[in-house]
């Protein structure tokens, strides 16, 4: 769940993107999973979808290498594109299903936020083309 104010724009890197709406700090935490807001799906959910359900899921999950689960973004931090420098990043917390994300350097408002998908996302490949 974002925890950060943000909006959807045209995005350079990629279509859609997702955009500051507010100053951020560094260090300000800007999303958490939120169990009961963020969903879990296995491949076994996700197979079980009709197309074009299924394809728009796997563009906006990640699969989680440890738990082997697929996790969708409830809100629109599902929109984040990848950077090889991104201004966000992950903190795992030991134990915890899902970590954090924290600004990794001072946002300003209208900049896009973005993540590196190589720290988290087992199908990293299939979106990044090999990247």
């Amino acid at each position: 769940m974002l925890m950060v104010r943000t909006r959807l724009g045209p995005s350079a890197i990629a279509g859609i993107g997702l955009f500051a709406a507010q100053d951020i700090p560094k260090g300000t935490e800007t999303w958490r999973f939120m169990r009961d807001f963020d969903r879990l799906l296995t491949e076994r959910d996700i197979d079980s979808l009709p197309e074009p359900a299924r394809s728009n899921i796997l563009d906006h999950t990640y699969l989680d290498d440890a738990s082997g689960l697929f996790v969708l973004c409830a809100d629109n931090a599902r929109f984040m594109n990848h950077a090889d420098e991104p201004n966000t990043g992950g903190v795992h917390e030991p134990g915890a299903i899902e970590g954090y994300d924290i600004a990794l350097r001072d946002i300003r408002a209208g900049e896009e936020m973005t993540c590196d998908y190589r720290t988290f996302d087992a199908h990293v490949t299939l979106k990044l083309g090999g990247k």
